[in-house]
């Protein structure tokens, strides 16, 4: 029997910085089509909670509805209940209506000006029936140690002596495929890990402002001269951008190979930031999730294809 090969990976993640809003963090021992992968789950596809229906019962102010039920839908709300709620379209309780408690969070804003003094109607003015989901910059002022009652969220509209906004609004589940406002990144990035070789032998042939000059040429910083030892080191290998510049330098100088820059195809670092929606590690947790749910649909589809084209040659 011949050897089969095997091209299954098993893919290591180290975490090099997390924060609610940021994560950093090494992928390795995968391919491009993975990193890739993820990193467009994450974006378009990992659901949150958004306002979706606006119901506007009084608006005097200066902003049309359409304007005002825009500027709401993008408030971003805590949603770290959002994978376990349903979508509205597929829920059963409410027949597809997208208004109860399983696929919706209902909100209210009531707002009049009667002084002089301009009054700014913001987030926090936005009063939810699920405590669970509310605007972001809320919940993060109440979690803060050093909580300002001065700070008042993001603003919506401002009225004026007279003016009255008065609505109901109705905040559902999504993905940021349908519309960005569901989306839960503000930023997904990954770059392959660099690998630098600098050729010693070639390096020795340099004079000290021939290595100085080198070293300017990367616009990023990579390289720095040890102040010991007076030679050429690598300082942030990370922040190199593939631009080609310590290369180019290299070869107008006559020293082709002098600095040799690969890029490493298995190894990935991956920079998320977070809208607030979902902290960052659970982004990253919930988008490996829907990813680990995609690949299971496709394999079950592939073995209803397989065991179908099995029963016509069976039955052939």
């Amino acid at each position: 029997m011949e050897d089969t090969v095997s091209y299954q990976r098993f893919p290591k993640v180290r975490i090099r910085e997390m924060r609610d809003d940021f994560m950093k963090f090494e992928l390795r021992e995968t391919d491009v089509s993975m990193a890739n992968a993820l990193r467009r789950v994450m974006i378009a596809e990992v659901p949150t909670v958004a306002i979706d229906l606006v119901e506007i019962s009084v608006n005097s102010s200066v902003l049309n509805d359409e304007f005002i039920a825009h500027r709401l839908g993008l408030i971003p709300l805590t949603s770290d209940n959002a994978m376990e709620m349903r979508f509205s379209r597929d829920c059963d309780s409410c027949d597809g209506d997208g208004q109860c408690e399983y696929c919706s969070v209902e909100f209210h804003l009531s707002a009049k000006c009667e002084s002089d003094q301009t009054l700014d109607v913001t987030s926090a003015d936005l009063h939810s029936v699920d405590p669970r989901v509310v605007p972001v910059d809320v919940q993060k002022a109440f979690d803060s140690d050093s909580y300002d009652p001065n700070q008042r969220g993001i603003l919506i509209v401002k009225l004026r002596r007279g003016q009255e906004l008065k609505l109901r609004a109705i905040a559902r589940k999504g993905i940021g495929k349908d519309h960005a406002k569901w989306s839960p990144a503000a930023t997904v990035t990954f770059m392959y890990e660099p690998q630098i070789h600098i050729n010693e032998e070639l390096m020795e042939t340099l004079t000290f402002e021939e290595k100085e000059s080198l070293v300017d040429s990367s616009p990023t910083k990579v390289f720095s001269i040890d102040p010991d030892t007076q030679q050429v080191v690598v300082m942030d290998a990370e922040a190199y951008t593939y631009d080609e510049e310590v290369i180019k330098k290299a070869e107008a100088m006559g020293k082709p190979g002098l600095v040799e820059i690969y890029a490493k195809e298995d190894s990935f670092i991956f920079t998320v930031e977070s809208t607030g929606a979902i902290k960052a590690p659970q982004l990253v947790i919930n988008a490996i999730k829907v990813l680990q749910q995609k690949l299971d649909a496709v394999r079950l589809q592939d073995d209803n294809n397989f065991n179908e084209l099995d029963a016509h040659l069976g039955g052939s």
